[in-house]
């Protein structure tokens, strides 16, 4: 039997999206209510999954390492509640630089995670913050849904878990 899995944008979604790039430690601050229904969706059988543009590391604004201190310190809140994050992906391309393929909206993302983990497209769910979230999720057969930035995503989580 396939996996379930739930995937999540980081800024906006897992974090608060400031309207600059996050990526020094003491600008990276969880959204309410988001660790709960992490661990309200894992228990409930789904994979945990982050897909995440990161242009600013081609742009020079911080390096590769930035990023993944910040993974590091989401991670370790998740240990804290037991809740386990099953990948991140993240692109660190920009648009001026070249196109391609894991940016969203493009689906590379997902279809390494769905390829790597046996995942059911059909069962799974993306919530992001911005259309391209959901355009890369819709293309390989993935609920998007649409969130505004910041957003408590309890609502979220309930529908989820009423159509599974």
């Amino acid at each position: 039997m396939k996996n379930k899995a739930i995937f999540l944008d980081r800024d906006g979604v897992i974090n608060k999206e400031r309207g600059a790039y996050t990526y020094l430690p003491e600008d990276f601050e969880l959204n309410h209510g988001l660790l709960e229904n992490l661990w309200r969706l894992q228990r409930a059988g789904f994979l945990l999954v982050v897909v995440s543009n990161q242009s600013g590391i081609a742009k020079g604004l911080y390096k590769e390492a930035d990023a993944l201190r910040l993974h590091e310190m989401f991670l370790a809140a998740c240990r804290e509640k037991s809740i386990e994050i099953a990948a991140f992906y993240f692109c660190p391309h920009h648009p001026d630089s070249g196109q391609c393929l894991c940016r969203k909206p493009g689906s590379l993302m997902i279809e390494k995670a769905l390829a790597r983990f046996d995942v059911d497209a059909g069962k799974s769910f993306l919530i992001g913050d911005r259309e391209r979230d959901v355009r890369s999720a819709e293309a390989v057969g993935v609920k998007g849904i649409l969130v505004a930035s910041n957003e408590d995503i309890t609502a979220v989580t309930n529908r989820i878990l009423q159509a599974s």
